[in-house]
């Protein structure tokens, strides 16, 4: 990810701010389906790293997820899925936020 944050790695970004980068997976689950990222990883590889001072990003990352699924056209419906740790399934650790949408979600997701 630090390769798609510094644009050495191609990528389609959705949305960008000062702190957090919001691009089109690679390997869609859904029509919709971006991952949402902090672009100073700070040691938050992943959710369950979590201190206290990663709170502010925490947040901007899930409003950021808000504003992706607005642009997408999803706000009406839209799943948030932050994957911690190798029973997870996480694959890249440095902490994202997957935005899917665009189809009916089911229930239960795992």
């Amino acid at each position: 990810f630090d390769k798609i944050i510094s644009k050495e790695v191609p990528s389609t970004i959705v949305y960008e701010d000062e702190s957090v980068l919001a691009f089109r997976d690679i390997s869609p689950q859904a029509p919709v389906h971006v991952l949402v990222i902090p672009k100073l990883r700070d040691g938050l590889t992943e959710l369950g790293k979590a201190e206290k001072r990663h709170g502010e990003i925490l947040g901007q990352l899930l409003y950021a997820a808000r504003i992706v699924a607005e642009r997408e056209g999803i706000i009406d419906g839209f799943r948030v899925v932050i994957n911690s740790g190798a029973s997870a399934c996480q694959s890249v650790y440095h902490l994202h936020v997957h935005v899917l949408g665009g189809r009916q979600m089911k229930w239960p997701p795992g």
